[in-house]
């Protein structure tokens, strides 16, 4: 009767079950009872065994040599890929080790598109290096059944003295920029100034011509009913001359009235009816 012993596979792992060395299924999650050896009689039996695979994210830190761009400068480069087992049969059978295989494979993909590359489009694209290294290796690792999620450039390594000049370049440029937003802040702040001059003295032109409206307005109304006042007045004496011409007794009594108001008053004068005397003449 053959031992048994019991395999317990996680979800994030895959069994390939082996009798004799040969590849028979590929377990998933769950548990199993194997045997250690299966009777086949006559003095045959079947050695079974079960390799396990992970098949979780891992992460794999590529870390560079050095390196010649293609303007000739001695440069380091660390990755950092992130990849799976999509394929536990391939990634077993198809190469020694996945692991080892992927990392000698980006690094020569790095290497590669490195070489192609000046130090300038390196510094100001470094997605574009992920991208060609990502594109090299993604179809090749398939092949042994990896899946690659994404390969990032982690670290750019200079020789000293380039690091103190490109340290010295990236001074300069900040203070460059600094400077240029500054005159552009000056400029805006300028040009704000100017137009809020520009508005208000639009407004005060405004309002002036506004007033001036308004007052000339206000005159040509005062004179209007001054006008109309002074025709009104005319009109006035005109009926009391034809009042007083169609009745003169009406005019008698205006000049008694006008005595009785003046005898009131003790400081006036009221002359009535005397002749001038010419003079050497006296008056009889």
């Amino acid at each position: 009767m053959a031992r048994l012993r019991e395999v317990i596979i996680k979800d994030t792992h895959r069994g390939l079950w082996y009798e004799d060395g040969v590849l028979k299924k590929v377990l998933e999650a769950g548990r199993y009872r194997i045997p250690r050896h299966i009777d086949l009689g006559f003095y045959r039996t079947l050695r079974v065994e079960v390799s396990l695979v992970d098949m979780r994210e891992r992460d794999l830190t590529i870390k560079g040599q050095e390196i010649l761009t293609a303007d000739k400068v001695a440069i380091r480069v660390n990755l950092l890929v992130q990849f799976r087992v999509i394929d536990p049969r391939a990634a077993l059978h198809k190469v020694e080790n996945y692991e080892d295989r992927l990392y000698s494979d980006v690094q020569l993909a790095a290497r590669r598109s490195l070489a192609a590359m000046a130090l300038e489009d390196i510094l100001t694209n470094r997605n574009r290096l992920s991208e060609e290294i990502l594109r090299e290796v993604k179809e090749a690792a398939s092949g042994y059944g990896v899946e690659i999620l994404r390969a990032d450039v982690k670290d750019l390594i200079f020789p000293g003295n380039l690091q103190d000049v490109m340290n010295r370049v990236l001074t300069a440029e900040r203070l460059a920029q600094a400077q240029l937003v500054d005159a552009r802040t000056k400029a805006e702040t300028q040009r704000i100034e100017a137009q809020a001059r520009a508005e208000i003295r639009k407004t005060e032109a405004e309002s002036q011509a506004e007033a001036q409206r308004l007052a000339a307005q206000a005159e040509a109304e005062a004179q209007r009913i001054a006008t109309e006042a002074e025709i009104a007045a005319l009109r006035a004496r005109e009926q009391a001359a034809a009042a007083y011409s169609a009745h003169p007794a009406l005019l008698r009594l205006h000049e008694l009235e006008t005595l009785r108001e003046l005898a009131r008053t003790a400081n006036a004068r009221i002359y009535i009816n005397f002749d001038k005397v010419k003079p050497g003449e006296e008056k009889e």
